[in-house]
């Protein structure tokens, strides 16, 4: 990796292609997604900042059938679809402990010592940081030129017990599905506020 400067706006059709044009996906085409490329998108999303290098998220890419029907069994009505027929669904969770990592993911300091002892700053810290790599997940496959379909519509306790029976301090928190998207499956977007309705500048 070189130490140049990209201080050079991405094209607006990169902007589409991650933003703008993106849409979140009820349906899928026919089309498989490699092992190749699930281990490609977190090549790129691992690279997002999490606060003192914690990384707290822990991934469950749900690639066989049998998988994806064991995750659709825990999903809403309306959400089985959309996750038995992605060629791949994600589970985002965190793991409470993972300040045990930091000796090694953040070695300039004692970061371990800044959660040890304190459980409720861990979760808070896990939840936070993990729903960044998320965010980073579904930027990274976007760029690479997949389509997702975010879901909180899962019973995560369930999933937790399920995906993470042998990890007692993980937690799942969110799902997302990943592939060739199906414009047919999607709603007009619904409205996106100009800046001066939810922001201001101090």
């Amino acid at each position: 990796m070189s130490d140049q400067d990209f201080d050079t706006p991405l094209s607006g059709t990169a902007l589409d292609q991650i933003f703008r044009a993106a849409r979140s996906y009820n349906g899928w085409h026919d089309k498989a997604v490699s092992q190749e490329q699930i281990e490609e998108i977190y090549e790129l999303f691992k690279m997002g900042p999490t606060s003192a290098n914690m990384q707290p998220g822990r991934f469950v890419w749900c690639h066989s059938q049998e998988a994806k029907d064991r995750l659709a069994a825990h999903a809403d009505e309306q959400n089985k679809d959309k996750v038995r027929t992605a060629p791949v669904c994600v589970i985002i969770g965190y793991d409470v402990d993972f300040h045990e990592q930091l000796p090694w993911l953040f070695p300039h300091t004692d970061a371990r010592s800044w959660f040890e002892g304190d459980r409720e700053k861990r979760e808070m810290a896990a939840f936070r940081n993990s729903a960044l790599q998320g965010a980073y997940l579904m930027i990274a496959a976007r760029a690479l030129g997949l389509d997702c379909g975010p879901m909180s519509g899962v019973d995560l306790d369930a999933v937790t017990r399920d995906f993470f029976a042998d990890e007692p301090n993980y937690r799942a928190d969110w799902i997302c599905s990943i592939g060739h998207g199906d414009r047919s499956t999607i709603f007009e977007r619904s409205p996106r506020p100009d800046f001066g309705k939810f922001n201001r500048i101090a």
